[in-house]
């Protein structure tokens, strides 16, 4: 049986690195990948990359992956506050599948309260976020692997940080 990951991104503005990098990474290593959203129809990433949304966010079910990748960019910060989001990420830690947050959306994983105790890195602009949410935050320059979480910096680091997936799915 195939291996399945679930990459939630921001309808606008998610960042365009984070998204197609792993993803790539992740169809070479034949696990199928559907992109998740707010909306469906076409997502756009702050640099322009236009995606196929697959499925919305109330569609998601969480026992149907392996893992689930929040994307960065900052289209990820309207997803701090949604409790659908946060819920997808406390069910993928519950359900014991792969879970990733890169850059920003390290910080929808640390609100969802899923990075007590783990270690964890993210975009420095949402360490505060990672901290007073109980991570134990290395600010390490790439990507951070604590049991089957999965956090990252920023788009540098996102194919490292798609590798750092592919080999936990």
């Amino acid at each position: 049986m195939s291996k399945k990951t679930l990459i939630i991104i921001a309808f606008q503005g998610f960042r365009d690195e984070e998204y197609a990098e792993p993803k790539q990474v992740l169809e070479q290593a034949g696990v199928k990948v559907t992109t998740a959203s707010s909306h469906i129809g076409t997502a756009t990433g702050k640099l322009g990359l236009k995606t196929k949304v697959d499925i919305t966010l109330d569609q998601v079910k969480v026992n149907d992956y392996d893992a689930v990748i929040f994307v960065g960019g900052p289209g990820s910060y309207d997803y701090f506050t949604n409790q659908t989001v946060l819920k997808i990420a406390q069910d993928a830690v519950l359900q014991d599948k792969v879970l990733g947050g890169i850059c920003a959306a390290a910080g929808i994983l640390a609100l969802a309260g899923v990075l007590k105790g783990k270690k964890a890195t993210s975009f420095s602009g949402v360490a505060d976020i990672l901290k007073q949410n109980g991570a134990l935050y290395t600010a390490h320059p790439g990507y951070e692997v604590d049991g089957k979480i999965v956090t990252a910096d920023g788009p540098g680091n996102a194919k490292k940080f798609g590798e750092g997936i592919a080999k936990l799915v």
